[in-house]
């Protein structure tokens, strides 16, 4: 009886991806949306986070979302930043496209 063994880790190479592999999905699938002040300045920004899409995907949806609440904002390391106080819009605008977006915070 023979077995499909595929490698998948190696301690010389570290993680091995197969050339079908998915592209990496950085979110966990909890849509949080949260009001953040500290080390900005005392400028307020909404952040969104856990969301399950790529790279390309997430930096689409930012650009959307900036462009129904009319303010600029950007895409880093897989958190949507919005300038200003937007979370009540950016909650209605993420759950009108489908996520189950939750308040985070205070």
């Amino acid at each position: 009886m023979t077995r499909d063994r595929t490698l998948v880790y190696s301690t010389e190479q570290g993680r091995i991806q197969t050339q079908d592999s998915k592209p990496e999905i950085i979110g966990d699938g909890r849509v949080r949306v949260r009001l953040e002040k500290k080390g900005r300045g005392g400028k307020a920004v909404t952040t969104v986070n856990g969301l399950p899409l790529a790279d390309a995907e997430l930096k689409a949806l930012g650009k959307s979302l900036k462009k129904k609440v009319g303010v600029g904002g950007a895409v880093k390391d897989g958190v949507i930043e919005i300038q200003g106080d937007q979370v009540e819009k950016i909650l209605n605008a993420l759950r009108a496209a489908g996520y189950d977006a939750k308040r985070s915070g205070g």
